[in-house]
């Protein structure tokens, strides 16, 4: 508003809406309501944000909040170098199984989603003021995708798994010992990481497509050709 700015598109996250091992199949933002009792700080700063912008909606300043799932592609600095590394270094494994459902976004299709906002947003637009989940609308059990991805950096699949309830307490010591012996970076495993890891999340996208015209246009078998063949080999 200081700076006259009329429209605006915030990055948010699902993890908004998070609740411990809830699953939630085929949300949206009406039908997924905010979550409680956060166990990490990042779900709820990021709520807070979005909650903010939101309510700032109205006549001078539209607002728009995009909530896009595991963004993955060329390029990417965390989801697919981290899940490479521990899986070189055999320290990667699927919490429950890895037969729960997740959504996943590649980087052209959120960056469009963005545009597509952006373009459709002003005061009194159908999407002013309103949250929505982003994805590439394909749905799969988080082993095939993250094998996928795996395979596409030239990393070693992941076989084993751990016990949802072994994961959970992993986290909690994680939690409590990283503090006391201060120790450097993220800790490998949180609670709330296990409870994403082992829970079944994935959103419609007709609500994106109705008020905004959003649209994947990247498939993810496609986004996994264009992943292989931008990674180096050899």
């Amino acid at each position: 508003r200081a700076n006259g700015i009329g429209r605006l598109v915030y990055t948010s996250t699902p993890s908004v809406t998070h609740r411990a091992t809830h699953p939630v199949e085929g949300g949206t933002a009406d039908t997924v309501p905010y979550g409680e009792g956060f166990k990490a700080p990042y779900a709820t700063t990021k709520t807070i944000a979005e909650k903010a912008v939101l309510a700032a909606n109205g006549p001078d300043l539209a607002t728009i909040a995009l909530r896009p799932r595991l963004i993955w592609g060329p390029g990417d600095q965390q989801l697919v170098p981290r899940l490479a590394s521990r899986a070189r270094a055999g320290r990667l494994r699927f919490v429950g199984g890895g037969h729960n459902v997740i959504d996943t976004t590649y980087i052209d299709n959120a960056a469009q989603a963005h545009f597509d906002a952006f373009t459709h947003l002003a005061p009194g637009a159908a999407c002013a003021g309103k949250a929505y989940f982003i994805s590439n609308g394909e749905p799969k059990p988080a082993r095939e995708i993250v094998n996928a991805l795996l395979r596409a950096v030239g990393a070693p699949e992941v076989t084993k798994s751990l016990p949802f309830g072994v994961a959970y307490a992993i986290g909690a010591t994680c939690e409590a010992l990283w503090p006391v012996l201060r120790l450097q970076g993220e800790p490998p495993l949180t609670r709330f990481l296990a409870e994403q890891l082992a829970t079944t999340h994935w959103y419609s996208m007709a609500p994106a497509t109705r008020d905004f015209g959003y649209r994947p246009r990247v498939t993810i078998a496609e986004g996994l050709a264009r992943l292989a063949a931008a990674t180096p080999r050899g």
